[in-house]
């Protein structure tokens, strides 16, 4: 299945290179099998690439299919939709009133070039009169009518375009490029290599308009072939707000599944209260449009109006399921135990983790006494190649980041502060200087960082896997339960206390973590958790020791009845899915099958329910549609920072709906690129182009603070990075 549409994916791309060979657009949308008749023209044997059905005939007959017209004997096209057959008809109508202008004599050409005075047509028309050797031979060459070599570089100049404009799209380029003098060079050249003479690149004009316009259109009939499949695989909507640099807000939807993140669109929100009835109704626009049955699941923040329209949506739509999103949850947590709050509801908390606010005060007091005063941190560089974080409070783990990276640095510090040049340079704030020197050479301040970093590790990790676009939902509930476990270990061993014994730390990150985890464990949580058939095996369970079997877990069972229950509203068919579930869980009646049960533990989920639930037809569509879901917004925010990157300070001109669809093309660009061969080096260096691209950044020169922000937005491209050995001075900036 996967195979097969990426060939359809590369099919509905490849053919637009064969414009250069091609006359007529409706040609792009099929595939010419054989030619039936060695005249000019004639029958040809074709096949459809919407419907995959063979057919024989002329162009005529591809263009009635295509457009459904009647009495051409050929039937509609039923996968055609009404949005892509009247863009078809757009074009072929601007093929027909191009086909028509070429009988209109080449002297008629001259003079309307002349009268629209463009400087490099008007030098080439130029150039080819003084070239001419008399004026009857002129009047003969402009007044002939135009070759097929002419309409083929006609068509190959509207191909070149459309791929400079796909590169400005792709790369984030500011459309005053075009104005420059040596972009207009450039393409001139290569325009007289390729003997296509006059050709002038496209204006600034037409790359936002008419060619933006376009290359959307274009890719829209492309994520066609993805949504083809949302049926069978299912989708997660996933929804964030942000401002943008004219503070008008922005609320975006993106809809994603194991073929990654496709933006659907942004709205602007200007002059709206953004309650929860206003977020409902965008929510339920998207629904419809996607397919109330494609629809898997609504991810957003925990803010209250998301919440609130959340719920609003599954109460209208009760087999869509409102989940909070698991990094924000966990960053929550996270931040309630470092930073706690000094309230009368949060008093325990405080009183038992407030030690850890003193701790980072600490931190941020010697990090801003050394970068905010220019010879003291030319005095640190001198010993550390690695630099000091600024991380914003809005980053996810930003206090475990900040303590991370000043562990590494922990022995440049000591070095800085007992050298002779620290001395020189301290008399401004003798003070102060005497406290951070105090502070980095006390052994306790360092034993405490370490212990923050020992038991808060598990919640990092839980943060950086779960802020990921790859399925990992019904991974959720059980790397919760380990990662508490592995918590209260830290902590006990560090107290050396026995398990029996009370831990009044320990009870105060348990009771911000089962709160978090409860959030994190909804209905659909607990089904994707009992569809993973390697939970049932013993090797798993050796490796989770503190996670129950899901048959054997209560608060599982509970919530995996109220999922079927809304999922499948029929009593009998209802009943029959939890004797086939019952079956699953138990390993027995069609689940009993020696390879079924030895599979379980060596294939993945999805694999195993494709070979082994034929039987069990709804817990497998269930399983096809559910396992691959993701448990975070996190790639509506990355949105943001393409949102950030193309409409940026020196381009806020932009209206919201250019930029969208900027945005637009940008975005499913960089994911149409990993679903084709062609435009894909996983082993080069434009391998993940599209993820530094929006950096704006070379990977051998980062900012520190930038990619401190990649390393937990963008896993993939840290994972390549740290295991590139080219890479050794960066690779030792994160970790």
């Amino acid at each position: 299945m996967e195979s097969s549409q990426e060939n359809e994916i590369q099919e509905a791309q490849g053919s637009s290179s064969s414009t250069q060979k091609l006359i007529a657009p409706l040609w792009l949308y099929v595939q010419k099998l054989e030619k039936t008749s060695d005249k000019p023209g004639g029958t040809i044997l074709f096949t459809c690439n919407f419907c995959k059905k063979p057919y024989q005939g002329s162009y005529s007959r591809v263009k009635a299919h295509l457009l459904a017209i009647p009495g051409e004997g050929i039937r509609d096209c039923p996968n055609v939709g009404k949005k892509v057959r009247e863009m078809m008809s757009a074009q072929q109508r601007e093929f027909e009133n191009k086909l028509q202008s070429c009988s209109v004599s080449k002297s008629t050409k001259l003079q309307s070039c002349s009268v629209s005075k463009s400087t490099s047509s008007y030098d080439s028309i130029m150039n080819t009169l003084i070239k001419l050797d008399d004026n009857t031979k002129k009047r003969k060459t402009l007044q002939a009518q135009p070759t097929i070599s002419d309409v083929f570089k006609k068509n190959f100049r509207d191909e070149l375009d459309a791929e400079i404009a796909r590169m400005f799209y792709a790369s984030g380029l500011s459309f005053n490029l075009a104005r420059s003098p040596y972009y207009k060079r450039v393409f001139a050249l290569f325009a007289a290599a390729s003997k296509i003479g006059g050709y002038s690149p496209p204006t600034y004009e037409a790359l936002r308009t008419t060619l933006l316009t376009n290359e959307r259109n274009r890719i829209e009939i492309i994520l066609e072939k993805l949504k083809a499949f949302w049926p069978s695989k299912g989708v997660t909507l996933v929804s964030d707000g942000w401002s943008d640099p004219k503070r008008r807000p922005l609320i975006n939807f993106i809809a994603i599944n194991d073929d990654g993140p496709m933006f659907l669109k942004a709205v602007n929100c200007e002059g709206k209260v953004k309650d929860s009835m206003y977020i409902a109704r965008l929510m339920s626009e998207v629904i419809q449009n996607v397919g109330v049955s494609n629809v898997v699941q609504i991810i957003t923040d925990n803010a209250s109006a998301c919440r609130s329209a959340g719920i609003r949506m599954e109460a209208k739509y009760p087999q869509i399921f409102w989940t909070p999103c698991s990094v924000h949850t966990v960053n929550l947590a996270l931040k309630s135990i470092c930073a706690p709050k000094n309230t009368e509801k949060h008093a325990f908390i405080y009183a038992q983790c407030n030690w850890i606010s003193k701790v980072m005060s600490s931190v941020i007091m010697i990090r801003n006494f050394v970068t905010q005063h220019s010879m003291r941190l030319a005095i640190f560089r001198k010993y550390s190649r690695l630099q000091m974080l600024h991380i914003v409070d809005t980053r996810f783990a930003s206090h475990v980041v900040m303590l991370r990276r000043f562990k590494k640095i922990a022995s440049f510090l000591k070095l800085m502060v007992v050298g002779d040049e620290w001395v020189a340079y301290r008399k401004d704030d003798e003070a102060k200087a005497r406290t951070v020197k105090d502070k980095v050479l006390d052994d306790s301040f360092w034993d405490e960082i370490d212990f923050i970093l020992n038991f808060t590790e598990p919640i990092y990790n839980l943060i950086r896997a779960f802020d990921k676009d790859r399925p990992g939902l019904h991974l959720v509930y059980p790397m919760w339960i380990t990662a508490m476990s592995k918590i209260k270990k830290s902590i006990y061993t560090h107290e050396k206390k026995k398990e029996d014994e009370e831990s009044l730390l320990w009870d105060a990150v348990h009771g911000v973590l089962e709160m978090r985890k409860k959030q994190c464990t909804t209905p659909l949580h607990a089904i994707a958790h009992s569809l993973n058939p390697k939970c049932a095996t013993k090797e798993w369970q050796l490796q989770h020791p503190d996670v129950l079997p899901s048959h054997c877990d209560r608060e599982i069972a509970q919530l995996r009845n109220e999922y079927l229950k809304r999922f499948f509203p029929d009593d009998k068919l209802r009943a029959k899915v939890k004797n086939d579930f019952a079956s699953f869980l138990a390993c027995s009646g069609t689940f009993n099958d020696a390879n079924s049960k030895t599979e379980r533990s060596t294939m993945e989920p999805l694999n195993w329910w494709t070979m082994h639930g034929a039987e069990a037809p709804h817990l497998q569509h269930l399983a096809a549609q559910i396992l691959r879901q993701v448990s975070s917004s996190s790639c509506s925010e990355r949105n943001w920072s393409t949102y950030g990157f193309i409409h940026s300070a020196k381009r806020n001109s932009l209206t919201p709906k250019r930029a969208e669809d900027l945005v637009f093309v940008h975005t499913n660009l960089c994911l149409l690129s990993r679903k084709t061969k062609d435009n894909a080096d996983a082993d080069g260096d434009n391998a993940l182009w599209d993820i530094a691209g929006d950096a704006n950044v070379c990977m051998t020169n980062l900012e520190l603070l930038q990619f401190a922000n990649l390393s937990l937005d963008e896993p993939q491209l840290e994972e390549q990075i740290l295991t590139n050995g080219a890479q050794v001075e960066v690779s030792e900036e994160v970790e």
